[in-house]
């Protein structure tokens, strides 16, 4: 899943101050598990902006909204959600940079009379797995050439510091990376598990240096099934 966490509200205030009709509008996917952007932290978003508007002296209209997915045409695409849009001079999208963007490319074509103007309520910081209540962990970079099958269902990219392919470098102690005592050394992990499995003879294969053209040319990656195409 995608983990984000919700901008500074004075940053948030900065991208708002100058308009009179303000929509939140919350995304029910990855923001809403992570506790970020879901329809709880859009109410609790409005509500300050209503507080700090009105400590200022300004009638500043606030509603809420949610889409299910912001990134995703089908979920956006909701006559009362795109009528709320309308209605604001401006959107703050509690979604990942992905539903920002499909957000902002999505209101600008459905409403033809006005551009329509959003903004990020949140940082986007990496794909991760959920560790428990509150905490979540950084597990992959997209890196577009998974390796898993080789190393356990450890990613190295990911998780060593230096994202090396072909073994530990000389800075781990006792499992742990010489980045941070709080950071276990991947390849300790993967050798391990590796042994489990009985498979430690993979440690021995040269894996070739990663081609990063696929995920670091520039432009944007596209995937098209055909199968599924109309």
């Amino acid at each position: 899943m995608i983990v984000a966490d919700r901008k500074p509200f004075a940053e948030i205030m900065s991208m708002v101050e100058k308009y009179s009709k303000i929509l939140v509008v919350g995304c029910g996917s990855c923001v809403t598990i992570c506790m970020a952007g879901g329809e709880e932290e859009v109410k609790i978003l409005a509500s300050q902006l209503r507080i700090a508007f009105r400590k200022q002296g300004k009638n500043i209209e606030v509603q809420e909204a949610m889409a299910l997915r912001q990134c995703d045409d089908e979920y956006m695409d909701d006559p009362v959600l795109i009528e709320k849009v309308r209605w604001a001079d401006v959107v703050i999208s509690m979604a990942c940079g992905v539903g920002v963007q499909h957000a902002t490319t999505f209101f600008n074509r459905i409403i033809e009379e006005r551009p329509t103007r959003v903004v990020p309520a949140l940082n986007t910081t990496f794909m991760g797995a959920n560790l428990g209540a509150g905490e979540w962990e950084e597990r992959c970079l997209g890196c577009g050439d998974c390796v898993l099958e080789k190393t356990g269902g450890i990613c190295p990219i990911t998780r060593c510091a230096k994202s090396l392919l072909n073994g530990p470098c000389g800075g781990s102690s006792n499992g742990i990376c010489e980045v941070s005592k709080n950071t276990e050394c991947a390849w300790h992990l993967i050798v391990e598990r590796l042994n489990v499995l009985g498979e430690l003879d993979r440690i021995k294969q040269v894996e070739p240096y990663k081609d990063w053209r696929p995920s670091h040319s520039g432009g944007m990656r596209k995937r098209v099934r055909e199968d599924m195409r109309i």
